[in-house]
C-alpha cells in the first residue's frame, strides 16, 4: 500500500511507499518532518526582492522510497521535485555515488576453482596499492570538467600503463550511451580542485581514483539465478547461470569537496537580515539574477558526478584485472551505470523542473528512455540487497506518482551501532555462508592474539551484515505493486569486496 504522511503545519503531502504491514523508522520520520521546515525557508526568502523569480519558487511533490530510512538531515530514499530552486543537501555530500553492471563470460565454476589466489589478488589491487592508475594533470582536468568524454579525448596520455591497458577506445565510446548523462557533464570549472588535478603533463598517481569507498558500498561478483523477462534479459545479454560484476560506489572525498563548497554557496547567498533555517537546510535559487551561485553549484556537483562515473570505470578494470591475472583473459561488457545521488533537469509541459533524488534510482520508462539503447524496454534498474543476499534487475515503467523513480538498496533497518550488537548465531551463519573480502584478512597469522584489530574487523562486518537491512524481497514487491519497476532477472553473491 501506499501510506501517506501528511504534515498540518506544511503545504504538502508525502507519499511514502513501504512493505506492506511495516511500519517507517521513527527517527527517519522525525528527519522528514524537520526536511520540511524547508516551506518556511522558502516564505521567507519570498519576501527578498529578486532572490526568486516571482512566483516560480516551490516544491512541486516529494516521494519516499521503500528502503527510506534515517540519513543526514534529509532521510534515505527521498525524491523531491522542485521549481525555480535546488536544493544541494537534497542529493548528499556523495554526489554521484551510483551503480554499475557488467556482464562477462565467466563461470562460477571458474571463479570458485580459484577464490583462495582471487581473493589474495583482489587485496593487492584494492587494498594495497595495486590499482596502478596514472593520470596527467591534463586528464583530471578533462575528466572534472567533461566526465568519460573527457577521458575519452586524454586517454593517450597514460600510454596503456597500469589499469589503462583495458581502456578501449571504441568500447568505451560505445559504452557512453549506456550511462546516464553519457557519464559526462559539462562543468564550467574546476574550483577547489587545482591540488588535486596537478601538474598539466606529469603523470602521477592519486589514492582517490578507484576506491570503493566506506558504509554500504561494494563491488559484488554475483551469478545470475533467476531470469523474469527472458525478452529484456536478452537484449541486455543477461543470461541464467551468467557471472556479473555490480559496484556501488560514488565520488568520495571529491564528493565530499563539492557538498562543502554548495553549502558555502548557499551561506553566501542567503540574506543577512533573515535567520538562518534550523534545519541546515538552503535553497539554491535557478534564475537570472543569481545566476554566478547556481553557475558555481552545477558545477561543483558536476566535477564530483564526473568522478564518481570515472572512479566506478576503473572499478571495473580493477575486477578486469584480477580475473586476468588468474584466470586469463575475460571480458566485461556495461549493462548501465547511474547515479542514485544527484539533481536532474526535467522538462514537463514546457516547464522546468529538478527531480532531486538521494539514495534513489531513476526509473524512467521507454519514453523517457527514448534516444538510447533502452528505448524499447525502459531504464534499468540495479537494487542490491545486502551482503549475502540477492540483488535485482529491473526495468523501469516510467510512472510519475513516484516521480520516474526507485529504490537504491534494501534501506536500513538497523543503524550500524546496533547492527553491531547483533545476533552472535546470525552472524555465525552469514560468515559460514559467505565470502567477504575486506582489506584485513582476518586469517592472516600476524593477526593472532590482535584481537583488538580483529575485534575492529568484525564490527566493519557487522555493520553491513544482513540483519541490518530490510528484506530485500518484500522491497522489490513494492516496486511491482505499484508499477514503479518490473522484474527482469535477479543475483545471489560469489564474493563481495568491502572496505
Amino acid at each position: 500500500m501506499i501510506h501517506r504522511i501528511e504534515y498540518t503545519d506544511r503545504n504538502n503531502v508525502i507519499s511514502l511507499y513501504l512493505p506492506e504491514d511495516s511500519v517507517p523508522d521513527k527517527n527517519a520520520v522525525e528527519e522528514l518532518h524537520q526536511m520540511t521546515g524547508l516551506e518556511e525557508t522558502l516564505e521567507r526568502l519570498a519576501s527578498i526582492p529578486g532572490f526568486f523569480q516571482e512566483g516560480q519558487e516551490r516544491i512541486e511533490k516529494i516521494i519516499l522510497t521503500p528502503d527510506f530510512h534515517k540519513g543526514f538531515g534529509i532521510p534515505i530514499g527521498t525524491v523531491m521535485m522542485t521549481k525555480g530552486f535546488v536544493v544541494p543537501q537534497a542529493m548528499g555530500k556523495d554526489i554521484n555515488c551510483g551503480m554499475r553492471l557488467y556482464t562477462t563470460d565467466l563461470s562460477e565454476e571458474r571463479i570458485l576453482d580459484k577464490l583462495p589466489e582471487l581473493t589474495k589478488k583482489v587485496r593487492h589491487i584494492f587494498f594495497q596499492g595495486g590499482r596502478q592508475i596514472p593520470m596527467t594533470g591534463r586528464q583530471r582536468q578533462a575528466m572534472f570538467q567533461y566526465g568519460l568524454e573527457g577521458l575519452l579525448e586524454t586517454y593517450t596520455d597514460s600510454k596503456s600503463k597500469g589499469l589503462w591497458q583495458y581502456y578501449q577506445p571504441k568500447i568505451q565510446e560505445a559504452w557512453l550511451d549506456c550511462s546516464v548523462f553519457r557519464g559526462s557533464l559539462k562543468a564550467d570549472d574546476t574550483e577547489g580542485l587545482k591540488d588535486f588535478i596537478g601538474s598539466y603533463g606529469q603523470l602521477t598517481y592519486d589514492d582517490q581514483i578507484g576506491t570503493i569507498g566506506g558504509g554500504n558500498h561494494f563491488l559484488e561478483v554475483q551469478r545470475v539465478a533467476e531470469i523474469y523477462d527472458g525478452q529484456v534479459a536478452n537484449g541486455w545479454n543477461i543470461k541464467k547461470g551468467a557471472v556479473v560484476v555490480m559496484i556501488h560506489a560514488g565520488s568520495l572525498t571529491i564528493g565530499h569537496h563539492s557538498g562543502l563548497l554548495n553549502q558555502k554557496i548557499c551561506q553566501e547567498i542567503y540574506p543577512a537580515r533573515l535567520p538562518h533555517p534550523e534545519n541546515k537546510i538552503y535553497p539554491v535559487p535557478i534564475n537570472d539574477s543569481m545566476s554566478n551561485a547556481g553557475k558555481r553549484f552545477w558545477s561543483a556537483s558536476q566535477n564530483a558526478a564526473n568522478f564518481g562515473f570515472a572512479n566506478r570505470l576503473f572499478l571495473g578494470f580493477m575486477i578486469q584485472d584480477v580475473f586476468t591475472s588468474i584466470l586469463g583473459e575475460c571480458k566485461l561488457d556495461l549493462v548501465y551505470d547511474a547515479p542514485h545521488n544527484y539533481i536532474w533537469k526535467k522538462q514537463i509541459s514546457g516547464e522546468e523542473y529538478y527531480i532531486h533524488r538521494k539514495g534513489a534510482c531513476c526509473a524512467g520508462g521507454w519514453e523517457e528512455m527514448e534516444g538510447t539503447p533502452f528505448a524499447y524496454y525502459g531504464e534499468p534498474v540495479m537494487i542490491p540487497g545486502s551482503m549475502g543476499s540477492s540483488s535485482y534487475l529491473l526495468r523501469g515503467l516510467g510512472n510519475p506518482d513516484a516521480l520516474w523513480s526507485a529504490s537504491h538498496g534494501a534501506g536500513r533497518q538497523k543503524s550500524r551501532g546496533e547492527a553491531v550488537k547483533g545476533n552472535d548465531e546470525a552472524f555465525r551463519q552469514f560468515m559460514e555462508h559467505f565470502h567477504v573480502i575486506t582489506p584485513i584478512d582476518p586469517n592472516r597469522t600476524d593477526l593472532r592474539g590482535r584481537a583488538d584489530i580483529l575485534k575492529k574487523w568484525e564490527e566493519s562486518v557487522r555493520a553491513e551484515a544482513p540483519y541490518a537491512y530490510k528484506e530485500i524481497d518484500q522491497v522489490i514487491e513494492v516496486h511491482k505493486t505499484h508499477k514503479m519497476a518490473a522484474l527482469v532477472a535477479r543475483m545471489e553473491p560469489i564474493f563481495t569486496i568491502k572496505a
